[in-house]
C-alpha cells in the first residue's frame, strides 16, 4: 500500500464492493503492474451523503441510517481491503482503499478528477435479478462515467462474460 501523493504516473481508480467477483481486482492490478503505477480503489457507501467536498481534505458525510453501527462499517473496509491484499498483493503493486460517499458514478469522477487518474476500471453488474433492479433504478455507473468523464473508462466483465473472454 502506497501514498496516493507519490510522484509517477497517474494511478488508475477502480471501483470496489463487499463481496464483488475478482476479476475486476484481477485485471486492474494487472493493468496496474503493466503500467508500473499505482491504483487507488474506491467503495462508495450509497448509504451516506455528500455533506461537503474539499480535495485537499478528506469528504465529509452523513449516513442515510444513522443508526449504522460502525463495527459494520469498520468490517466492510477489512472484507475490501483482504480482497485488495489478494488480487494486488501478490503483483507487488502499491495500492490503497479510499472510501467515498453518495452517488458511485460522481464518486468515482470526483476522485478520478482530485488524483489525476489516468483511468477508471469499474464492473459490470453481477448477474440476478436483484442487481438488474438495481442497475434500472439507479442507473449504470459505467454508462454514466462514459457519458461524463473526459478519462477513459475500462468496463471489466464480471461472471459469465469474463469466463466467455479468458476461455479465447
Amino acid at each position: 500500500m502506497s501514498d496516493e501523493s507519490a510522484t509517477g504516473p497517474p494511478p488508475l481508480v477502480v471501483g470496489v464492493l463487499p463481496a464483488q467477483s475478482p476479476e475486476v481486482l484481477q485485471i486492474a492490478g494487472a493493468l496496474a503492474r503493466s503500467l508500473a503505477t499505482r491504483l487507488i480503489c474506491a467503495y462508495v457507501d450509497e448509504a451516506s451523503y455528500l455533506v461537503e467536498w474539499d480535495p485537499a481534505r478528506s469528504a465529509h458525510r452523513l449516513s442515510l441510517h444513522p443508526d449504522t453501527d460502525n463495527a459494520e462499517i469498520r468490517a466492510v473496509t477489512q472484507e475490501l481491503r483482504a480482497s485488495i491484499e489478494s488480487a494486488c498483493g501478490p503483483l507487488g503493486i502499491d495500492w490503497s482503499l479510499r472510501s467515498l460517499a453518495g452517488d458511485p458514478a460522481r464518486a468515482l469522477g470526483r476522485l478520478a478528477a482530485e488524483t489525476g487518474a489516468a483511468m477508471i476500471i469499474v464492473g459490470t453488474p453481477e448477474p440476478g435479478l436483484g442487481h438488474r433492479l438495481a442497475a434500472a433504478l439507479n442507473g449504470s455507473v459505467a454508462a454514466w462515467l462514459s457519458h461524463h468523464q473526459d478519462r477513459p473508462i475500462l468496463i471489466v466483465p464480471v461472471g459469465g462474460a469474463a469466463r466467455k473472454i479468458k476461455r479465447k
